[in-house]
C-alpha cells in the first residue's frame, strides 16, 4: 500500500541574508536630509522570516527512519539509483544497470531545516536526473525503511540507510572487548528492528575458552555469536553465508579488523587495512566513509569508519530497559510503572539479578547507559 502524499509546511535551514528593511533610515534622514517620498518608497516585509518555510509535496513516513519524505517534481529523465557512497557534496549513485553516477544533491533538499548532520547516506534510494557524462543530480530520496545513527553534536549522525542485518564486530585482543559498546549496538539494532549478528574477531590471539561466559549471555537471549579470525580464516565460511543475499552493515571500533573480515569474505575486494597501536591499542581509521560493497553472491555489505563510542540517538532513559531483551520480560513486574531498577523497592529486574537470572555486567551496562544518557 502506498504512502499517502500531503502538502506540508516545512521548516527550512536559516541561510546567510541582508537585512530585509534598512535600520538607519532615520540617522539618513537627519544627516542628509532625505525627502519623505524617499522614506515612503521604503518597503517594510516580515519575508525574512517566513522566506525559511516553504510548502513542499511530501508523503508521511516515520520520524525515526528519516521523518517527512520531501517529494520535488522530477522530469521524465529521472531514474531510480541507490547510493553507494557520499564523498562531501558529491554522492556515488548506482543506476539500476550497475552504471556509477557522480551525484550533487538538489538545494531543496540540503535546505531542509533536520537533524540529521547529512541529507543523503550511504544505502538511501534516490531519484536522479543523469547530467553530461557521469554526472547527475538527486532530486528526491526515498523513504528508508530502517537507519542506523548515532548522536554526535547533538545532531543525528545517520550512519547507513535501508539495511537488514547489523554486524557487530569486536576483537577478542589488540584493541581489546568492549561489551558494553556491543551492548550499545544491540540497542540500536533493537529499535530499528534490525537483526543483529554478534562477531568477536582474533579469537587466534586468546584462549576461545575465555570468551564463552559472554558469549553463552548473548547465546541466550537469542543473539548469533560467531568466534572469528580473519587471519586464519576461522569462522569466516558461516559468516559468508549470513551475508549471502542479505544487505548488512559492519560496525565497531577501529581496530577490530572489519575491513580484514570483509576481505576474508570476498578476497577480491582488496580494502585497505591498517595496524594497531602497540602504546594504546588503537586502531587507525583506514575506512573514513561508509561505502555499500556488493557481493559476488548477492547483496550488499556496507563498511563503515571505526567508532569509538555510541551514543543513542531518540533513546530517551526511560526506553532503555525496553531495547534489553533479558531485561524487558521483568519490567512490567515492577511494583512502580515508572520504575529505573534502580533504587526503588519491588523492582522485579533487581531481583532476577539477585537471584541469579540476570547478567551482572548486563545489570550494570544498563544503569551506565540509563545515567549516562540521562546526563
Amino acid at each position: 500500500m502506498s504512502q499517502r502524499k500531503r502538502k506540508i509546511r516545512t521548516e527550512f535551514r536559516k541561510n546567510h541574508q541582508g537585512r530585509v528593511r534598512r535600520g538607519d533610515l532615520t540617522r539618513d534622514f537627519q544627516q542628509e536630509n532625505l525627502s519623505e517620498d524617499h522614506i515612503k518608497d521604503e518597503r517594510v516585509s516580515g519575508k525574512g522570516e517566513l522566506s525559511r518555510r516553504r510548502t513542499v509535496v511530501g508523503q508521511d513516513a516515520d520520524a525515526a527512519t528519516g521523518g517527512f519524505a520531501v517529494q520535488p517534481d522530477a522530469d521524465h529523465a529521472a531514474r531510480l539509483g541507490r547510493v553507494l557512497s557520499v564523498h562531501g557534496l558529491v554522492s556515488i549513485v548506482q543506476a539500476p544497470d550497475g552504471r556509477l553516477f557522480q551525484c550533487s544533491t538538489r538545494g531543496v533538499l540540503k535546505s531542509l531545516s533536520t537533524d540529521l548532520r547529512h541529507v543523503v547516506i550511504a544505502g538511501d534510494q534516490v531519484i536522479f536526473t543523469p547530467g553530461s557524462g557521469d554526472e547527475g543530480v538527486i532530486e528526491r530520496i526515498e523513504a528508508r525503511r530502517s537507519i542506523v545513527s548515532r548522536t554526535s553534536r547533538n545532531r543525528q549522525h545517520a550512519i547507513v540507510a535501508n539495511v537488514d542485518q547489523l554486524l557487530i564486530v569486536s576483537s577478542a585482543a589488540e584493541p581489546g572487548l568492549k561489551p558494553n559498546l556491543i551492548d550499545r549496538l544491540l540497542v540500536e539494532a533493537e529499535r530499528m528492528q534490525i537483526q543483529p549478528v554478534i562477531c568477536i574477531n582474533k579469537v587466534d590471539l586468546i584462549d576461545p575458552a575465555d570468551l564463552q561466559p559472554l558469549a553463552g549471555v548473548f547465546g541466550q537471549m537469542g543473539y548469533e555469536v560467531l568466534l572469528i579470525s580473519a587471519k586464519l580464516g576461522i569462522g569466516i565460511d558461516r559468516l559468508r553465508r549470513l551475508v549471502k543475499g542479505k544487505e548488512s552493515v559492519v560496525a565497531g571500533q577501529s581496530g577490530v579488523g572489519k575491513s580484514s573480515i570483509l576481505n576474508a569474505i570476498e578476497p577480491g575486494l582488496e580494502l585497505k587495512v591498517g595496524r594497531v597501536s602497540a602504546e594504546n591499542e588503537k586502531g587507525r581509521h583506514t575506512t573514513t566513509v561508509a561505502k555499500l560493497i556488493p557481493l559476488e553472491a548477492g547483496g550488499y555489505v556496507v563498511d563503515t569508519p571505526g567508532i569509538r563510542q555510541f551514543q543513542l540517538w531518540d533513546v530517551v532513559p526511560e526506553e532503555v530497559a525496553g531495547f534489553y531483551r533479558d531485561i524487558r520480560p521483568y519490567v512490567s513486574h515492577c511494583r512502580f510503572a515508572n520504575c529505573t531498577h534502580q533504587h526503588e523497592a519491588d523492582c522485579a529486574v533487581k531481583d532476577a539479578v539477585a537471584d541469579g537470572k540476570l547478567d551482572v555486567r548486563r545489570y550494570e551496562s544498563y544503569c551506565h547507559l540509563f545515567a549516562g544518557d540521562e546526563a
